[in-house]
């Protein structure tokens, strides 16, 4: 107990149980959330069931390198440009940021508009790249 007693001790403690339980919740949620794919799912998704990719982040950030073939759609321009993705209503749709947190948005914004199958790409193109898959430069 003559570690808990020390002020500096007892705070790293409350630090450690802290960030544990945030991870814990983290965790349980994306267990939960059926809409979060990792890299290998939307692969699967992209090649069993004909996903669309649509980037949803700035022009620079797509011009710096995409998934490839991924239709790019800004999250500010969504709402206006959402009738272009009215041909792909049938298909899996999977939103992609850098991280996910945008596409997370862009989500909300179309299951209001009544797509059904949407998916956010967990850890944006972040976690893409840092499994090893490919992105490109071209334009779509």
């Amino acid at each position: 107990m003559e570690f808990l007693q020390q002020q500096q001790n007892l705070l790293w403690l409350v630090l450690a149980v802290a960030s544990g339980g945030w991870l814990l919740v983290e965790t349980i949620r994306q267990y939960r959330d059926k809409s979060l794919l990792t890299p290998i799912q939307a692969t699967l998704l992209i090649n069993r069931e004909d996903a669309v990719t649509v980037d949803v982040r700035t022009q620079g950030d797509y011009d710096k390198g995409h998934l490839p073939n991924a239709r790019h759609l800004p999250l500010s321009d969504l709402e206006r440009r959402k009738t272009e993705l009215e041909k792909f209503r049938s298909r899996p749709l999977i939103l992609y940021c850098n991280r996910g947190e945008t596409a997370a948005k862009g989500i909300a914004a179309l299951k209001k508009a009544g797509f059904e199958k949407l998916y956010n790409l967990r850890g944006g193109l972040y976690d893409w790249e840092k499994d090893g898959y490919p992105i490109t430069r071209k334009k779509k």
